[in-house]
């Protein structure tokens, strides 16, 4: 090797330090990135929160269409209703039934199961719990407060049958709609009886298996034992208030996995499945 070689080829070292400088650029950039990423992500979960957690307002409006319900439910939603002044004093409860085919052709209607005590049973005495667990709860809530707002010539149509046909949610809608509605009440209560129909539909499928033709549910609530009466050991909680609904057609929605439903359902040993038989 000639001088004029050695004196224009640069030191290995500064080579090296070149590449560790250009890698250790790129990796500051790429966590800069993600900090900022984490942060706009943080910013948003507190923002979504806040607006979840606060009295309904038009600040709300500033997240478009169904964008905040669908973000913190079913992982983030949560409630302060059991501080004052309007603490938790009721249990809810959701039944369901169905229709199955039998292997002679014809039709058999089962028992009442409650979903709402097999997905408890995921949660008690656990101190991670699932929080699908109170999936239930949530149904039975929801379509029992749309089901209270209803005038009562809805709630009368809501108990008959609807389950013939396609349009059988199109013949539903027809006829609450015949009737007048003052605080526009219907498409809330359809949207409630919408989504506790696919929770149903599920529940059957998970429990009775493939054979299930159509199902029918019962949301209700019960109030604990009122607070003036907490020392009277003769004390006896209310009666039930049910939300008494019709047979309806299966509702099966696109995100819906019914396999994966029914493995984490049919885990509790308050239920026995037809795929444990």
């Amino acid at each position: 090797m000639d001088a004029d070689t050695a004196e224009t080829k640069p030191p290995r070292s500064s080579q090296n330090s070149a590449k560790t400088g250009s890698k250790t650029g790129r990796s500051r950039v790429i966590k800069r990135v993600l900090m900022v990423v984490a942060m706009l992500m943080t910013a948003f979960h507190l923002f979504a929160s806040f607006l979840w957690i606060a009295p309904a307002s038009a600040l709300r409006e500033v997240v478009p269409g169904d964008l905040l319900s669908k973000y913190m439910i079913p992982l983030w939603g949560q409630s302060w209703s059991v501080f004052a002044p309007e603490p938790i004093n009721g249990d809810y409860y959701f039944d369901v039934r169905a229709v199955v085919k039998t292997a002679d052709g014809g039709e058999k209607v089962t028992d009442w199961m409650r979903a709402t005590d097999v997905e408890l049973d995921h949660s008690t005495y656990r101190p991670f719990p699932p929080r699908s667990a109170g999936l239930g709860i949530g149904v039975a809530s929801d379509l029992k407060g749309s089901w209270d707002d209803l005038p009562d010539d809805q709630k009368a149509i809501v108990k008959l049958d609807y389950f013939k046909g396609e349009d059988s949610v199109d013949r539903l809608t027809s006829k609450l709609n015949d009737y007048s509605d003052p605080k526009g009440t219907v498409a809330s209560y359809l949207k409630s009886e919408r989504l506790a129909t696919a929770y149903a539909t599920q529940v059957a499928k998970a429990v009775w298996g493939e054979d299930v033709q159509r199902v029918q549910y019962q949301a209700a609530r019960q109030n604990v034992v009122p607070f003036a009466q907490r020392n009277n050991p003769n004390a006896e909680r209310p009666k039930i208030q049910p939300v008494p609904v019709g047979w309806r057609a299966l509702v099966v929605e696109e995100h819906q996995s019914d396999e994966e439903f029914a493995k984490y359902f049919c885990a509790s040993d308050e239920v026995r499945c037809t795929s444990d038989q």
